[in-house]
């Protein structure tokens, strides 16, 4: 009996065994075919299968390029299997290009693509101000995915320190500073003119340096030393990618630059125009007003004066005696000599010989 009981023992034990081991042997079987042979990059964008085409987030979205010079715009695209990349133009939705292929009639659009890195590049030539913008990268899936690229377009500018004009004294050191602006990338060279002439240090006798300083904003100076009149007019700096800048030098010897820019006015006007300005005039101007006003009309008198000694009106007696009759004239004759009321100097005699000639004209 007790023989019994042990072998039946050992078959319900060999079963349960034998179970265990198939369920562990099922679970993994499930598991492994449960489980992807590839699983997806981790950076995938969130909604999107790990077999679908996809953007490099990391490419720059705001490109920068210089005017006339060629501008690259960079998309790249992972797993494009047999979808298409083309170019829009955000502003009218122009199709630029598709693939490799340009759509355009303007022939300054050319996408290449680099299959090492799985970049679409998008080319401008010799690009314009009117082409900045915002350009996108479609792919041609349903809905459509884009990726959207800005694009600025800069004019550098040159701009000379301390224009449009300098006024220097002679024997000393001319600085000129030429900057150049909104520049991405450095001249290759600047020039420097006197009127229309190349400056160089080489043919200065050492009176000239030039010093260049490369940053976010380059900057070109020009040092003349131990100045000299012959070193006034105009220095132009022209950089390589930029409009040429110009400033007016003038070297004095002693002078003010007022006295250069403004003509003098008479002392009365200048006078004149100060007190305006200042709304009340002192004693000083007062005085000063009335002598110049007493020697405008003793210069006025004068005038007559000599006006009349011609034969003129500017006494009353030569023009007076040309009218008076004959009876008039032998009184005036009688009369004690008196001095002229227009000029004291004139003897009473002179002015009896001009009655007697008007009586004899009267006659």
């Amino acid at each position: 009996m007790l023989t019994l009981w042990t072998a039946l023992f050992c078959c319900l034990t060999g079963l349960a065994v034998c179970y265990q081991r198939q369920s562990v042997s099922n679970n993994n079987h499930n598991n492994a075919e449960a489980k992807p042979t590839h699983a997806p990059p981790s950076h995938f964008p969130h909604g999107h299968k790990w077999n679908e085409p996809y953007f490099d987030l990391t490419m720059p979205r705001n490109i920068t390029s210089l005017v006339g010079k060629s501008a690259y715009l960079g998309c790249r695209v992972k797993h494009l299997g047999n979808k298409t990349v083309a170019w829009i133009r955000h502003r009218d939705l122009h199709i630029l290009t598709v693939g490799t292929y340009t759509y355009t009639t303007d022939q300054r659009f050319q996408t290449s693509y680099h299959r090492d890195i799985d970049e679409w590049t998008l080319q401008i030539k010799w690009a314009q101000q009117r082409d900045a913008g915002v350009y996108e990268c479609q792919i041609s899936t349903q809905p459509v995915r884009s990726y959207s690229v800005n694009l600025n377009i800069v004019v550098p500018t040159a701009t000379i320190l301390g224009g449009p004009d300098l006024y220097v004294d002679k024997g000393s050191t001319i600085n000129l500073t030429c900057i150049i602006k909104f520049s991405p990338e450095p001249p290759t060279h600047i020039f420097w003119y006197h009127q229309d002439k190349v400056l160089s240090e080489e043919t200065s006798g050492g009176r000239l340096k030039f010093k260049t300083i490369k940053s976010e904003e380059t900057k070109s100076i020009l040092l003349i030393y131990d100045a000299d009149l012959l070193h006034s007019g105009k220095y132009s700096c022209y950089p390589s990618n930029t409009e040429i800048a110009s400033i007016r030098v003038h070297v004095l010897q002693g002078e003010r630059p007022e006295a250069m820019q403004t003509n003098a006015a008479p002392a009365a006007v200048a006078l004149a125009c100060w007190s305006c300005h200042f709304g009340q005039a002192t004693q000083a101007v007062r005085v000063i007003s009335t002598m110049v006003a007493a020697l405008v009309l003793l210069e006025a008198c004068s005038s007559l004066l000599l006006q009349g000694g011609g034969g003129g009106g500017g006494c009353s007696g030569g023009g007076a005696a040309a009218g008076v009759g004959p009876t008039q004239a032998r009184e005036m004759l009688e009369k004690p000599r008196t001095s002229s009321p227009c000029d004291p100097k004139v003897p009473s005699t002179t002015s009896a010989e001009r009655v007697n000639n008007g009586s004899r004209n009267a006659r």
